[in-house]
Parts: C-alpha cells; structure tokens; sequence
C-alpha cells in the first residue's frame, strides 16, 4: 500500500514538471519593439524556428508615418525594399540557458549589420532582451510580448 502511495505522488509530481516545462515561455513568437531612447512603439516582430535556428521578421509597422517605410540607406538587395516582411534576425544558434547569438541582426533604419545576442528577461518572461554589438560597445532593447487572443 505504501508504495502505490509513493507511486501516485512521483506521477503527480512528474506531471507537474512537464505541465511547468510546457507552460514556460519562449523567445519564440511576436515582439513589440519600442525604441528605448524616445518611448516610440516601432514594430511587430516576428522571431520563429527555420532549420532548427532562430529568424525575425518585420510583421507590423506601427510608428506613425512609416507603414509604407522602404529601407531607402539599405545597399545591396535590401536597397528601397519594404520594411514590412524583413527578416532582420537570421539563423541566431541557441545556447545555454536560452540564449541565442548570432552574426545577423539588421537594424533597418540605420541600415547597419551587427552581432547579436537575445533572451527572455529573468524577471518578466514577458519581455525580451535584444543586444547588437558592434566592436567592443553593444546597446540592449527591451521588446513587449504581444498577447493574441
């Protein structure tokens, strides 16, 4: 009797830790980003799995008077091309602990490349941290989980 006892609660606790590990949130789904020097609601992104690696897209424009936003300082195959559908994150690697890194981080206004780094806030899944780095100095956004119903 006692050890059907002892059964039951290892199957309950189990049950439990899988039902936490599905709960938990990921990098994974749409971001409002919200530029960090002047409060300004820029954009939806997009960050989804392609090839077992970590992409973004530009899903929404949302500041006023960019809708239709080219990326008019881009070179190359980006010159004059919407902003909207950009991918402007591609094939960030996943490390320990739920950080991805990677080489591909499009920053469309500035028309510049950098490094970068993202990862849930520790204190609010709800919230992303995205790093670019260039050289030595880096500058970290915090992005909004957007809640679809």
């Amino acid at each position: 009797m006692k050890s059907s006892k002892t059964l039951n609660k290892c199957i309950y606790l189990l049950c439990f830790l899988l039902c936490q590990i599905t709960w938990s949130q990921t990098v994974f789904g749409k971001w409002k980003t919200i530029d960090d020097r002047n409060g300004v609601e820029k954009a939806i992104i997009e960050i989804y799995k392609e090839d077992g690696m970590l992409h973004a897209k530009v899903v929404k424009i949302l500041e006023d008077g960019k809708k239709g936003a080219l990326c008019t300082k881009c070179d190359g195959e980006k010159k004059d091309k919407p902003i909207l559908g950009m991918t402007i994150m591609k094939d960030f690697e996943e490390h320990k602990d739920g950080i991805y890194k990677g080489d591909t981080l499009f920053d469309p206004e500035q028309a510049m490349t950098f490094r970068g780094k993202v990862w849930l806030d520790e204190d609010n899944e709800d919230r992303l941290k995205v790093r670019g780095y260039l050289a030595f100095l880096h500058r970290t956004q915090t992005w909004h989980r957007v809640v679809e119903n």
